[in-house]
């Protein structure tokens, strides 16, 4: 559990603001890694706040820019940012334990800023609400052009979800799904093989040669009319 960087105390699961000495805490970041802020502003805003966002270098193997909000501490991330620092925060795991992943998500607070869109801080489209890593339980806003944005405290809780080995089950669950995948193509492929084939079905008493042609009885109308019109002829 995360401790107040003011007071020491410990910060509720959900929360970055201390309930004892009401402090606000940038326990997503300090820390976890070194990072200095630029004194230009970003040209983003945030979606929550409407001020603009202030970039920051985490210096993950050299210069690593992402943008931050003062006022919520909320985070944008270009495509694959979030992932990438992720991975270099949280390293050596192998196994799931399934026990703490399902007490983390117990403890996310998925309603703590209404369960509503938001804008992209770059293009300002609606980005989409999905679950992180498809079971991580934190319910991120992704615009699929440009990054995503994680509220202040969700970072904290991908972190625990990466420690309990969150994304080892990610993995193991798209493997099962491609799995699946696979037996079922598989499957369909057999049907296909085995089903009998159009091809030399018919046998030669089934046929009516006329003017060097072939007429089946595939279309019994179509040759009974060709039988009728040349009896009427012969006679």
């Amino acid at each position: 559990m995360a401790n107040c960087t003011n007071c020491s105390a410990p910060l509720p699961q959900d929360s970055i603001q201390c309930t004892y000495c009401g402090s606000r805490n940038d326990t997503d970041l300090a820390g976890v890694h070194y990072y200095t802020t630029h004194e230009l502003e970003s040209e983003r805003t945030c979606p929550r706040c409407a001020v603009s966002l202030k970039t920051i270098d985490l210096n993950i193997n050299g210069r690593f820019l992402i943008e931050r909000c003062d006022e919520c501490l909320g985070l944008f991330f270009d495509p694959n940012e979030l992932e990438t620092l992720l991975e270099a925060t949280v390293s050596n795991v192998f196994t799931i334990n399934r026990s703490q992943l399902t007490a983390s998500k117990a403890t996310i607070d998925t309603n703590s800023h209404g369960a509503f869109y938001i804008k992209c801080p770059v293009c300002s489209n609606i980005m989409n609400r999905v679950n992180f890593g498809t079971n991580s339980g934190v319910i991120v806003d992704r615009c699929k052009d440009h990054g995503v944005w994680l509220d202040g405290g969700e970072l904290r809780h991908l972190f625990e979800w990466m420690k309990a080995g969150g994304k080892l089950l990610q993995q193991e669950r798209e493997a099962e799904q491609r799995k699946i995948e696979e037996r079922e193509l598989e499957r369909e492929k057999r049907k296909l093989q085995n089903q009998p084939s159009m091809a030399g079905t018919y046998s030669a008493e089934s046929s009516f040669d006329l003017f060097g042609g072939t007429l089946r009885k595939a279309d019994p109308d179509l040759f009974d009319i060709v039988v009728k019109a040349v009896r009427f002829f012969v006679k």
